[in-house]
């Protein structure tokens, strides 16, 4: 017998993210210049020492297959260790597609059943954090608990978005609400669980049988135990992040590079990542050339930088051409910004190559007029393999597809607000 195995929830569609989870499921997206968003939940995994991981996929799985692979880059090597990736078992009759969270794991409970765990691990494979598992394990021993869920006290104004508790002066919560306006706290879930197996096979199998269950932890399991189980709250009180929002995940890269005031060190984390998938364990040192000038920023292996670069994040490979200047953006792999190029307060996904004297990010910071709940605040966001034409300006809150090629634009100068779309379908390589 085991004692504890995890279960990673990856199979989200990430929508809020827009064009960057367009082609790969939200968990797969690049993060801190060599990382993916997965990489903190399996190396927070991995620290604990934790023998066997299961990843749940759904929504466009492929870069997130590619990049677990065999948990190898991650220590699940040997014959006590085991990573298996688990993808809905499309076809059959009863489960086509995963109905929810608990029914992700509910149809994996015979992988469980593989290693005979006392306790599993549920967690969000889409979080940026360092928890210390092994600590929260012991809490929930102490308290003898059937489930123990990690919480943290949000702001009153985000508790809409999250699972809400109260708790006594134990720990033990006593009321769970669900994603509700009428919060009665702000002590918020982290979507990290830690059940006694007993109990969650239990639980699950109730849930299954519950025609008007949708199926989920935090809308459904959880409410439903609260009164009749022990259920506590392990409060967490180190960095954790959602970025499942475009200025989520800008602001949190912004944190990475003040890691003082913040608390999100990548450096001190030691987070893993699989350095093949990309390359990265054969790419040369950053270069720069005499002209380059570089504050406050990550600069990933494989970069060349002849330009400026300041308060910005470039992961590997990415070139920035002699006179181009980089302020307070996210550059992902092997972009190209050419020659006297000004980029601002933008997001550009891998493979983007941007011509020579063109501006990014300027005017006046109109919403997006197609999707304002997604790009108001100034954000402009090129998907991957975009190509923007010498000379183009592009205004603030703007959303270029991948694979947008000069046709394509309306005109040279693409107001803020505006969304470029290919013309035509072309394929795009998934990775």
């Amino acid at each position: 017998m085991i004692e504890t195995i995890a279960m990673i929830l990856a199979g989200g569609q990430g929508s809020r993210l827009s064009i960057l989870a367009d082609h790969r499921a939200k968990p797969a997206v690049p993060f801190g210049g060599i990382y993916r968003i997965i990489d903190f939940t399996m190396s927070n995994v991995m620290h604990a020492r934790i023998p066997v991981v299961g990843v749940l996929t759904q929504y466009k799985p492929y870069s997130l297959m590619d990049h677990i692979s065999t948990g190898e880059a991650w220590g699940f090597i040997g014959r006590k260790h085991h990573a298996k990736i688990l993808p809905p078992y499309v076809g059959e009759a009863d489960s086509d597609w995963y109905a929810g969270t608990a029914d992700a794991i509910y149809q994996n409970l015979n992988f469980m059943d593989r290693f005979d765990p006392e306790m599993v691990f549920v967690l969000s494979g889409d979080h940026i954090y360092k928890m210390d598992y092994n600590e929260l394990l012991a809490f929930h021993k102490s308290k003898n608990a059937d489930l123990t869920i990690a919480m943290q006290e949000v702001p009153w104004e985000d508790v809409h978005r999250f699972g809400i508790a109260v708790t006594d002066s134990d720990l033990r919560i006593v009321d769970f609400v669900e994603k509700s306006k009428t919060a009665p706290s702000n002590l918020a879930s982290l979507g990290i669980y830690l059940f006694n197996r007993s109990f969650l096979e239990r639980v699950l199998n109730e849930d299954a049988e519950d025609e008007n269950s949708q199926h989920d932890f935090g809308k459904n399991v959880i409410p439903n135990n609260i009164k009749k189980s022990r259920v506590y709250a392990y409060i967490f009180k180190g960095y954790w992040r959602d970025v499942g929002t475009l200025d989520a995940y800008w602001n949190t890269h912004q944190e990475a590079l003040d890691p003082a005031s913040s608390g999100l060190d990548l450096e001190k984390w030691n987070i893993r990542t699989n350095m093949l998938l990309e390359n990265l364990a054969n790419l040369q040192p950053m270069k720069t050339s005499s002209s380059a000038r570089i504050h406050n920023s990550i600069i990933s292996p494989g970069c060349f930088i002849e330009g400026e670069v300041s308060d910005s994040i470039l992961s590997a490979g990415v070139r920035v051409m002699p006179g181009a200047k980089i302020e307070k953006s996210i550059l992902l792999h092997n972009t190209v910004v050419g020659e006297n190029s000004y980029v601002n307060y933008s997001i550009l996904d891998k493979d983007t190559c941007i011509g020579n004297n063109c501006r990014i990010g300027e005017g006046e910071p109109v919403a997006n007029k197609e999707a304002p709940h997604i790009l108001s605040s100034g954000i402009t966001v090129f998907g991957k393999y975009a190509k923007l034409p010498d000379g183009f300006t592009v205004g603030k809150n703007c959303l270029v597809y991948p694979v947008v090629e000069e046709g394509d634009y309306p005109g040279q100068n693409i107001e803020s607000g505006a969304t470029v779309r290919p013309k035509y379908k072309r394929k795009i390589k998934i990775r």
